[in-house]
């Protein structure tokens, strides 16, 4: 489909909008699910990790064949519908503790649910940027909405926490509920789209192994989809214990919690806003290299401290970690859009999450499992060494050759 300038700027501010406004949301919801579990129904470092499993299982689920499926849906509809089911779904929680009838188990379903519907959300919206920006310009792009998502998780934690502090957990969500409504009235505006290859008759499996031999046989992107592994799966131990952490061992607040957490998008936004600069000046695989290094020192500040020097250490060592995590994330996002040809990209942004954010619930069980009797810190501070072996997949592979990924010549596809 051709699209001129000005209605594809159009259309990327007006998707730049709904996702800003619904991330917002999420951001809330990343903060009041786990303190509602923590706060009203007395949850334990397992039943966080579940929780924190829970809210990336659809990845391992439906990962794989989400991109295959939703390239033969519209993208439009299918993005407004996903964000309906997100609103009705985070609604029920604080219904279900208004009337008294709300459960851990019903936490994990919302959970899940979410999950599950961001998973198609983000499959039919992989493709849209591509669209309508200019290929010289995807990493501004990528970087941009990589520095708007910053701002969230800068803004919507503390916003969270405070309004946790306010009117409690559970009501809390409600903000998050009104951002997926807002996001899908924002989207219904936007034109009907349809991704390349949506009339392709091959069946759905022989489709799926298509994009699974580009991705893992593919000299590059192989590698990095193992980085992102290595640095998911950290991820997934945070996201289960931090806000036990913070509760239990720091003796934080909710408020201060809410403004702990946020200094995630501190570091992701100065990250985001210097990750152009970082690729012109050293290349895109030197920066991917060496991000794993300075995870490492962030992760291993995290842990540090007790009390409000502890305090300090966790928000030090999150902005520290957040920035290392960005401009890895910017430079290989953009590769694989560069370096997929259109009609595969769904199918190998689909295998790379599949892979690699199917690493966060494996992480956040190993890390709640083990923190029943190691204890949080133990488990925080063993993580930082697992960022090592990121660094160490990316140099036993050919990005340690390279300046910049785009440098190696993309091989063709497999034909199925």
């Amino acid at each position: 489909m051709t699209t001129t300038a000005p209605t594809a700027a159009r259309s990327f501010w007006t998707f730049w909008a709904a996702t800003t406004t619904s991330n917002t949301g999420s951001a809330v919801t990343k903060i009041a699910l786990p303190l509602t579990a923590v706060l009203v129904l007395d949850a334990g470092p397992f039943e966080t990790g579940l929780l924190a499993a829970a809210s990336y299982l659809a990845w391992i689920v439906i990962g794989l064949p989400a991109g295959a499926v939703v390239q033969r849906w519209p993208l439009r509809g299918t993005q407004i519908g996903t964000d309906l089911v997100r609103a009705a779904a985070i609604v029920s929680v604080p219904l279900a503790w208004w009337t008294g009838h709300l459960t851990l188990a019903q936490l994990f379903a919302v959970a899940l649910t979410l999950n599950f519907a961001e998973v198609l959300f983000f499959s039919a919206s992989t493709t849209f940027i591509t669209s309508v920006v200019p290929r010289d310009q995807l990493t501004s792009r990528n970087s941009l909405m990589s520095g708007t998502h910053a701002v969230t998780e800068l803004g919507g934690p503390s916003l969270g926490g405070l309004v946790v502090q306010l009117v409690g957990a559970a009501p809390a969500l409600l903000l998050d509920a009104a951002s997926y409504v807002a996001s899908a009235v924002l989207l219904r505006t936007l034109p009907e789209r349809r991704q390349p290859g949506d009339d392709d008759p091959t069946p759905l499996r022989r489709r799926i192994a298509v994009g699974w031999r580009f991705v893992t046989g593919h000299p590059v992107l192989a590698p990095c989809t193992w980085w992102a592994c290595v640095v998911n799966t950290v991820c997934g131990a945070q996201l289960a214990l931090f806000t036990i952490y913070l509760v239990r061992e720091l003796q934080a607040p909710a408020a201060v919690v809410g403004l702990l957490l946020a200094t995630e998008g501190v570091g992701a936004l100065l990250a985001a806003a210097a990750t152009p600069w970082l690729v012109r000046r050293f290349g895109s695989a030197r920066v991917v290299l060496f991000d794993g290094l300075v995870g490492f020192a962030g992760a291993l500040l995290i842990p540090a401290g007790a009390g409000h020097w502890g305090w300090l250490c966790f928000a030090a060592g999150n902005l520290l970690f957040a920035a290392s995590v960005v401009p890895g994330s910017v430079v290989t996002r953009t590769y694989r859009q560069v370096a997929s040809p259109p009609e595969l990209l769904s199918r190998v942004m689909g295998t790379v999450r599949f892979v690699s954010w199917g690493c966060i619930p494996l992480g956040g069980l190993i890390a709640g499992a083990v923190a029943e009797t190691a204890g949080t810190r133990a488990v925080l501070l063993g993580s930082a060494f697992v960022m090592l072996a990121g660094p160490a997949i990316l140099a036993a592979s050919p990005v340690r050759r390279l300046r910049n990924l785009e440098d190696y010549a993309t091989p063709q596809p497999v034909a199925p």
